[in-house]
């Protein structure tokens, strides 16, 4: 007898942190920029992504915007840059 397993399995990977102020609280405070996918698994080994999406997610009150993947990869830039000048 042979049994396949498969399934999927969640990963939320933070990717950046960028100082904001917030529109649902309007407070000045650190943003957590995330990526969100689901990982397709083979004996629960992870084989590929499927289905990321990315936000961002106030410190301060919780609450949780979407990202494009172009304002994403512009927080992580801009994050970079603030710390390279505050170094």
């Amino acid at each position: 007898m042979f049994f396949v397993l498969f399934g999927t399995r969640p990963s939320v990977s933070e990717t950046a942190i960028v100082r904001f102020v917030c529109h649902f609280c309007g407070i000045d405070a650190p943003q957590r920029v995330f990526k969100r996918s689901a990982r397709f698994t083979l004996f629960f080994v992870p084989l590929f992504s499927f289905g990321t999406k990315h936000a961002v997610a106030c410190t301060n009150c919780g609450a949780t915007t979407e990202l494009t993947s172009h304002q994403s990869r512009d927080a992580e830039r801009w994050a970079e840059n603030r710390g390279a000048e505050h170094a």
